[in-house]
Formats: C-alpha cells, sequence, structure tokens
C-alpha cells in the first residue's frame, strides 16, 4: 500500500499518520508536530551555537583584562572544543541507548552549570577549568540535536528541516559576535555577561524540549566504554599541550617533547586496541569499513578547522589588528554568516527536491579552500570591502558542506549505527576545530614573536629584541605606544599565514569528497530503518497460509 495514498474519511481510526506522506511519517508525527518538536532542539543547538561565537568576540578583551598571554588565549576555546570533542562519542553512544529526550536536557543542564561558573572566573586558569565543563554540554547539544532529527526524519525529507538548523547556526553565529560586542562594550555589564546570555535560552529550550519532543525510548543492556573515552582524551589532550607550549615553554626537540609525543601516541593506540575489544565501543571501528562514512570523516576535520580557525582568529584580527571594537568586529562577519544562511538553506531545499547531494559537498569543498585561500593575503591593511567578499565565498562553502557530511553518513549507516555514526562525524569534526585552533594559535602566536623581535629595531626607544623576547598580547594594554603599534601590525601581517594553512587542509577536504560514492536518500526515518532491522524477514508461504486462514475466518 502507497504509502503517499489519501486519508479515507472512515479511515482515521486505523491509517492515522501512516497515511500521511513521507515527512510526515517521521516517528508517526505529522510535519507541524515535527516543528514543534523540532523547535525545543532548535533553541538548544542556537544555545551552543551562541555560546562560542558570543565568546570568540569577547576574547581580546577577557585575555586584555585578566592579563592573558596568546597560549591562554588559544585554550579558553581549545579547553571547550577539547571537552566538547572528547564527550560527543559519549553522548552518541548514549543515544542508542537511552532517551534522546533525557539525554539533551542534561547536556543542556551541564551547559548552563558551566556557563554560570565560567562567568564568575576570577582568573584565567579557572576560566578555562569551567569552560571544560561547559564543553561538556556542548558536545552533547551539538551530537543529541542531529541524532534525534535523524531518528524522526528522512534522509530524503530532511534537507527541508536542515535549512531551519541552518538558519539557526547562521542567526546564532551572526548574533552572537554582535551580542558578545555589546556586552562588552556596555559598561554595566561586562565580558562576564558573556557566559551568562546564553542561561535564560537554555532553560527555555528545557521546557520547549519537554512539552514537544516524544520519541521512543531503546531499553537494552548498557556498557560504556569509559576506558576507551579515558585514553582518547589523555591522548588528544598531550598532543594538543605539546603543540600549544612547544617552541615556547620548552624546545621542540628536548625531553618534554619526547614525554608528550610518546605519550599521545601511546594513549591513541591503546584507544584503538580498547575499541576493537569493547563490547560497546565509543566510536565502533566497524564504521570505518563503509567509504561514505570513512570520507566523509576526514572532510570533517579541516571543515573543523574552517569553523573554529576563522572565527577565533578573525575576531582577534579584527579587534587587536584593525583596533575594531567587539560590536563593529561582529557586524564585519556578517558576509561569512550571510553566505552560510543562504548556502545552507538553499542547498537542503534543493537536495530535498531533486535527492542529488554530492554536488553540492564538491562545490561546497572548493569554495572553502578558495575563501581561505583568499584570506591568506590579507595584512594589517586589507581593505574592510575585499576581506567582506573573502568572508563570503567561506561562509556559502561552509554552509554547502557541513550539514551535507552529516546527511550523506546518515544515509549510508546502519539504524542502529546512527547515533554513533553522527556522533563520530561531529566528534571528528570538532577535533579537527579543537586541532587547528590549538596548531595554528601555536603558529600565530610563533609568527607573532618573530614579527615582532624583527620590528623592535625600527622602534625608538624600544628594549632590543634579545633582551624582551615575550612581548606580546599581555602587554597590548599597558605598552608605549609605538610598541603597541608594533604588536597589531604584527597580529595583522600573521593572521594571513594561519589561513593559508587552513587553505592547505581544506585540499584534504575536496579530495575526500571527489572520492564518496553518490548513494540516493532514503525516504525512511531512522526509527522505521531500526523496526525494519531488528525484525526478520518474513517467510512469503507463511504470509500466504496467515492470508488464507484470515479469509476463512
Amino acid at each position: 500500500m502507497s504509502s503517499t495514498a489519501p486519508t479515507r474519511p472512515d479511515a482515521g481510526a486505523t491509517a492515522g499518520p501512516s497515511a500521511l506522506g513521507p515527512a510526515e511519517q517521521q516517528g508517526r508525527m505529522t510535519h507541524p508536530q515535527i516543528l514543534s518538536a523540532l523547535s525545543g532542539m532548535l533553541l538548544a543547538m542556537f544555545v551552543a551555537f551562541l555560546s562560542s561565537t558570543v565568546v570568540s568576540n569577547a576574547l581580546p578583551t577577557i585575555i586584555t583584562d585578566l592579563r592573558g598571554t596568546q597560549s591562554q588565549y588559544t585554550w579558553v576555546v581549545t579547553a571547550t572544543l577539547l571537552a566538547s570533542t572528547a564527550s560527543t562519542p559519549i553522548w552518541g553512544k548514549l543515544a542508542d541507548l537511552f532517551s534522546k529526550k533525557l539525554l539533551i536536557q542534561i547536556a543542556i543542564v551541564v551547559f548552563i552549570v558551566g556557563s554560570m561558573l565560567a562567568g564568575l572566573s576570577q582568573s584565567l586558569p579557572t576560566l578555562i577549568g569551567w569552560r571544560v565543563l561547559q564543553g561538556l554540554g556542548l558536545g552533547g547539544l551539538q551530537a543529541l540535536v542531529q541524532i534525534a532529527m535523524a531518528a524522526m526524519i528522512s534522509p530524503r525529507e530532511r534537507g527541508r528541516y536542515s535549512g531551519l538548523l541552518g538558519s539557526v547556526m547562521a542567526v546564532a553565529t551572526v548574533g552572537g559576535p554582535l551580542i558578545g560586542g555589546l556586552l562588552v562594550d556596555t559598561s554595566w555589564l561586562g565580558w562576564r555577561w558573556c557566559f551568562f546570555v546564553g542561561v535564560p535560552f537554555a532553560a527555555v529550550a528545557l521546557v520547549l524540549l519537554q512539552r514537544t519532543l516524544h520519541l521512543p525510548v531503546t531499553r537494552r543492556a548498557v556498557t560504556i566504554d569509559y576506558l576507551g573515552a579515558s585514553f582518547l582524551t589523555a591522548g588528544v589532550s598531550a598532543l594538543l599541550i605539546w603543540v600549544t607550549l612547544a617552541g615556547d615553554s620548552f624546545a621542540w626537540a628536548s625531553l618534554e617533547t619526547v614525554l608528550f609525543v610518546g605519550g599521545g601516541v601511546l594513549a591513541v593506540v591503546a584507544f584503538v586496541v580498547t575499541e576493537l575489544r569493547a563490547a560497546e565501543p565509543i566510536v565502533p571501528l566497524r564504521l570505518f569499513r563503509d567509504r561514505t562514512t570513512t570520507l566523509a570523516i576526514i572532510a570533517s576535520v579541516a571543515i573543523g578547522v574552517a569553523m573554529f580557525g576563522s572565527t577565533v582568529f578573525l575576531g582577534q584580527y579584527l579587534q587587536i589588528s584593525r583596533g575594531y571594537s567587539p560590536t563593529a568586529a561582529g557586524l564585519l562577519t556578517i558576509p561569512m554568516v550571510g553566505g552560510l544562511l543562504v548556502s545552507s538553506t538553499v542547498s537542503g531545499i534543493l537536495i530535498t527536491r531533486t535527492g542529488f547531494w554530492k554536488r553540492y559537498l564538491v562545490a561546497g569543498s572548493l569554495l572553502v579552500a578558495i575563501g581561505f585561500g583568499l584570506l591568506a593575503t590579507i595584512d594589517h591593511a586589507t581593505n574592510m570591502v575585499v576581506l567582506g567578499v573573502f568572508l563570503a565565498v567561506l561562509g556559502i562553502g561552509i554552509g554547502m558542506t557541513m550539514q551535507n557530511l552529516v546527511l550523506a553518513v546518515q544515509n549510508t549507516v546502519a539504524a542502529t549505527d546512527l547515533g554513533a555514526a553522527s556522533s563520530a562525524v561531529a566528534f571528528f569534526r570538532s577535533l579537527g576545530g579543537t586541532i587547528g585552533v590549538s596548531v595554528l594559535g601555536a603558529v600565530l602566536s610563533s609568527r607573532v614573536g618573530t614579527l615582532i623581535r624583527s620590528g623592535l629595531a625600527d622602534v625608538p626607544g624600544a628594549p632590543a629584541a634579545g633582551s624582551s623576547p615575550d612581548i606580546g598580547l599581555a602587554d597590548l594594554a599597558d605598552a608605549p605606544a609605538p610598541i603597541r603599534a608594533l604588536i597589531q601590525v604584527s597580529y595583522g601581517d600573521a593572521t594571513g599565514r594561519v589561513f593559508l594553512i587552513a587553505a592547505l587542509l581544506s585540499i584534504v577536504t575536496i579530495v575526500a569528497i571527489l572520492f564518496i560514492r553518490e548513494v540516493a536518500l532514503r525516504t525512511e526515518t531512522g526509527d522505521e530503518r531500526l523496526q525494519a532491522e531488528r525484525t526478520p524477514a518474513a517467510d512469503p508461504t507463511a504470509e500466504v497460509d496467515e492470508q488464507l486462514a484470515g479469509r476463512r475466518g
């Protein structure tokens, strides 16, 4: 019987939602019900993205106020990304075992607590610590919303709803820097409110989710791979700490390097071995047997660099080098956010109409590489109109690529692995962002130091380069005008190198996406596919016998 057949007037008691079109079959929810359920999840996603964008634009003020360094600047961001990255696979695995609705609510509560405590911090080490807790909740929100959408909505119909998700992301991305700028520039509020501002939205999301989201709960024996999660966190943390500190706190070729790199690699190897033996691995290695999943994960790493690297270092460039206020810096990022909004919405609609998705991934990845290549040419005197064009190109590319990579994976994997696969893509995207921010931050710090040392000779009355090698971001507030100008110019000229490295990494995304094989989008929801996979194939002979018996009865 066709699922698109119209409902007869007398069939209301029996047909119900099953007589509606594919979108309305999702979890036996009508289109209005889906929109209602999405309201709470989209608000939760808004909070998640707002938390990162609102802080990124306030970071120069926070670091200057608390007398922080470039390394601490990087770690305020990296700490959240690392916690989010490490916890994402765990949230995804839990989503395959427990109530998705409850897990989203728990993630929101964790995020609220972390945000409040971060806003009350009195020092940078304390702030970084509470940002870790904030990241744990953030990881849950990013992974679980995608998983819940997959459970309700089929891949073919998801494009029309992914456009809503893209719009929310765009609003949070453009609104975050603006809100952050206004908070920082308002004397009676200040930067601490950048952490408090998301709390009311999160509280409303909790209420909406309780009232609107209703998904079936999977109940089975639970085994959580805590050992694998510990090895993963230890390995990634050790390598990121090494990248951040090497060349500054100790030499690249040193005993500390051997300990950090050796320990990190051993932890990663132990993680792989643990995943091969674990009953319920947090990252099922069988997922990598699928070509689409493996290539999408590789591509997601570079997209993570694009997402996080561009926002973190762009805000620093606009405020430190170009001297714009936090509010003005937020306004100057509108071209990138506008491009992301338009491309994610339009590509989602076109994918739903045509069923083809690879062409948008290819075009998006090319635009990401081109956008980064253009941004690699900026310096302390780049025209703002030209910069806006470069950002628009990058935003269009990210919008066409990010969500569609998740869609490609969800369309391919088994329904029982939807949660793990979705969180794996989000995990490696966050991992790419974490590594990208840490590595690019180290590159920026090194390049800025080199430019400052070479420029000191031209500053009248400045100390010799050899006797003052540590002039940098921490000195910006108190430095004399000539030194302050040197710091600003150095940051402007060094930022281009960061984007050049990101452009080279984007080539990996292009190659990976070109090798992805396009598969027709499914019309079944995650829950429908899960029921089909768990139901043994019927015996045709037995089915005929049942029909005959029914007729005799």
